[in-house]
């Protein structure tokens, strides 16, 4: 354990998303300022995301020499205006926007302009022609395997220079101190916003009726997704599991198994027999058992895709991001969806319990006009108080990131009335940190991502497919 209480296995921050990247509470649709540009659901992007990253540290050195020059815009009410682009949409976009306005409403002298740029990926190439422009926001988030790029590529802002020390009191695991190894000892360029784990997530009135526990071993998820199939005849009414194939599942199996995706010394690799043995479980659970749904599509489709299929009952049992906590229990509820209630539960233990943390980050981006960063910084700091932190995990599900509100909400007794947000503010003391590599990113989306997908779905030998990711995870 280090000095932040993370245990190392070289997964984490998401979603990641996704991620995760998680990944997490990720993609997003029909709102104003979305261009096709990224890759989620399938989308072509027009160059590699390698050429992603590389164009970003490219640009910087035309764009530094203009840092922190000319002049902010004034809104109509004579305040300074300070841009945030941000990449979700739906109940997320609606909580985020709300406290917009309350920030407004708090103070007189700066104004937020909420931009919405698509999804991550979409968000970041944006960031990346911005830079380039000498356009950049004067704040924006992105998904936690990118921070260390961006931040050895200079782009950065440390935000320790605009915030009092007050607005950095943050719960460890989801701050840069915990997220990466050795974060808390590097400048700080990010803050926590939107913070994740991957939970379980199980139709309870199904599980009732059946006399069944949520799964608390790989052995007991096996079992238990059995129990849970319905099939007539050849077809499968109900499947018992369903999962995306995604890197941060992916990687909290890992660590389950007992491995490291990437080493403490910076060697990446992939888990070992820890990541071959994650990767057959699910070949299992798949083509063996005939247990878990195969997952349609790529990327933030597949995430949505389970969610849709929990809801309408074709799955008893899942795993994504706390992130869509609220959603679920929400549109459980209605008619529609069979009104049932959602159950939430650690993920199950291989040799040892583990999860990656995943989610995105505050970060500042270099360029922006001195008095828009003094707009961005005055939001953030207001964004890391307790109640604001705690108003956006209460809406939408996300962790809380404040240790002060954290605290708040035990003392008030919220999660006791919602032991469902309670599961992942437990899954932190098993929590992996990432290690601190710019390589990080794309080795996710480039090297392992296909490679998982194309294993579970085709099959394919899973030694095989990860000994070819690893070959490209060493490639410049």
């Amino acid at each position: 354990m280090g000095r932040s209480g993370v245990r190392h296995s070289g997964v984490g921050s998401s979603g990641v998303g996704r991620s995760g990247v998680g990944h997490s509470g990720v993609g997003s649709s029909g709102v104003v300022g979305s261009s096709s540009v990224g890759s989620a659901g399938g989308v072509r992007w027009p160059w590699a995301r390698r050429d992603v990253l590389r164009a970003i540290a490219g640009g910087i050195a035309l764009s530094l020499s203009g840092t922190g020059t000319g002049c902010a815009r004034r809104s109509s009410d004579g305040r300074v205006v300070g841009s945030l682009w941000f990449a979700y949409g739906g109940k997320n976009r609606e909580v985020l926007l709300s406290l917009v306005e309350k920030f407004h409403a708090s103070q007189g002298r700066y104004r937020i302009e909420p931009v919405y740029q698509g999804d991550y990926f979409e968000c970041l190439a944006k960031l990346r022609t911005a830079i380039a422009a000498r356009a950049a926001p004067a704040v924006t988030h992105v998904v936690g395997e990118v921070v260390p790029y961006l931040a050895e590529a200079g782009v950065l802002e440390p935000v320790s220079r605009w915030l009092p020390a007050a607005a950095q009191d943050l719960v460890p695991a989801l701050a840069q101190e915990g997220t990466f190894l050795g974060g808390g000892e590097r400048p700080l360029v990010s803050l926590p916003f939107n913070r994740s784990t991957p939970i379980a997530y199980y139709n309870r009135g199904v599980f009732q009726s059946l006399g069944l526990a949520p799964p608390t071993t790989w052995e007991g998820l096996r079992e238990t997704a059995k129990a849970l199939v319905v099939r007539r005849g050849s077809e499968t009414v109900r499947w018992g599991f369903g999962c995306p194939v995604d890197w941060w599942f992916w990687a909290a199996l890992v660590g389950q198994a007992g491995g490291n995706v990437v080493e403490p010394n910076g060697v990446v690799s992939l888990g070992g027999e820890a990541g071959v043995a994650a990767l057959r479980l699910w070949q299992t659970l798949v083509h063996e058992d005939r247990t878990m749904k195969p997952p349609p599509g790529r990327d933030y489709n597949a995430w949505q895709a389970t969610n849709t299929d929990f809801l309408a009952g074709k799955l008893a049992m899942i795993w994504t991001s706390t992130a869509f906590l609220r959603y679920l229990e929400e549109n459980a509820s209605q008619a529609g969806a069979g009104r049932f209630e959602v159950g939430a539960a650690p993920l199950p233990r291989g040799v040892r319990a583990s999860v990656p943390t995943g989610g995105t980050f505050f970060v500042m981006p270099k360029g922006a006009a001195p008095e828009a960063q003094e707009a961005a910084a005055a939001f953030l700091g207001w964004m890391m108080e307790p109640a604001q932190a705690n108003e956006w995990a209460t809406r939408t599900g996300y962790l809380p990131v404040s240790r002060a509100g954290l605290g708040l909400l035990e003392r008030e007794g919220f999660y006791a009335a919602h032991p469902n947000d309670r599961v992942a503010v437990d899954q932190l003391a098993d929590a992996s940190a990432w290690p601190w590599s710019k390589e990080l990113f794309r080795v996710q989306r480039e090297a392992v991502q296909p490679r998982l997908e194309e294993a579970v779905l085709m099959p394919r030998d899973a030694g095989e497919a990860l000994a070819e990711a690893r070959r490209a995870a060493e490639r410049p």
